[in-house]
């Protein structure tokens, strides 16, 4: 299964582009998505998800133009926006098989995969509470499984671990993983090493446009070799901001740890080069290419 995108823009008014003649390839695996707010990575999501119609450009799902037939994907679509609501009168289960007669999901195994499903976002102990009293963890969890009730073959996620805990983020890259060799996953998320742990490939977006897409020591490499450590008095943080690109600060005491990607001048006399990782990656090109 492939999705092609070609030359899609979204423009919202003479001030305001969602998408400028943005084209990618996805082919089955999990592609993570980055990029600032702002970025255009929604609106992707939305345009893909057949909610949002571009001004111009294609899509194509296996050569199938799905702006001109959406339900060519809509039947083997899981869609979980960023702005997920629910019923807060129904329990887990009655909103899942709410949700399951709009897909035309049923038969005699809907109860199974909805226990399946429940139990895959560890809320099988509450599926019987109203959702309106859960937390927004706990919402976002069954927004996930209500995205995976039709068994689908694309998936796409926007920001789907906003609201929930560490642990709960470990079993959500877990459920994905699984599904990853025989679907196509979309996952934008601001955490990076959420994109670290489980995306096969990685696009970063700035402005509406695509800056890069690869596997990640790819995007990692745009980064190599620019990126540096080094242990200054506090009262020389002020210069180090004002000459290279900053990406973390470690107190300690009178002194800091800072790491910073070189801005193309001298690193400092004292820095010691060191890896780049994905986050490094992710900054030097959102904040360097136009």
């Amino acid at each position: 299964m492939t999705l092609v995108i070609q030359n899609l823009t979204k423009q919202y008014n003479k001030q305001k582009t969602g998408l400028d003649d943005y084209s990618i390839t996805i082919d089955k695996g999990i592609l993570g998505l980055l990029g600032p707010n702002g970025a255009g990575k929604s609106t992707l999501m939305k345009i893909i998800a057949t909610i949002s119609k571009p001004t111009k450009g294609s899509i194509f799902l296996d050569g199938e133009d799905i702006v001109k037939r959406p339900d060519q994907i809509r039947r083997v679509l899981g869609y979980l926006p960023q702005d997920f609501g629910v019923y807060p009168n129904l329990n887990a289960y009655e909103f899942l098989e709410y949700i399951a007669a709009l897909k035309g999901v049923g038969g005699a195994g809907l109860r199974r995969r909805i226990d399946m499903l429940l139990d895959g976002v560890n809320l099988t102990a509450d599926a019987k509470r109203p959702i309106g009293t859960y937390s927004g963890g706990m919402k976002q969890r069954i927004g996930i499984a209500q995205a995976l009730l039709n068994d689908p073959k694309v998936l796409i996620f926007d920001e789907p671990t906003v609201g929930l805990d560490p642990e709960e983020r470990v079993r959500f890259r877990q459920l994905i993983a699984d599904l990853a060799d025989d679907c196509i996953v979309i996952l934008s998320s601001h955490i990076v090493s959420d994109i670290e742990t489980i995306a096969d490939e990685v696009a970063v977006m700035r402005n509406g446009k695509l800056l890069a897409k690869g596997i990640q020591m790819e995007i990692i490499g745009h980064a190599e070799g620019k990126v540096f450590e080094t242990v200054i008095d506090n009262n020389e943080l002020a210069d180090i901001k004002a000459t290279q690109l900053i990406i973390n600060i470690t107190r300690q005491k009178d002194k800091s740890r800072v790491r910073y990607i070189s801005k193309g001048n001298y690193p400092e006399p004292a820095a010691t080069p060191v890896k780049a990782t994905l986050e490094d990656a992710y900054l030097f090109l959102t904040r360097n290419k136009a």
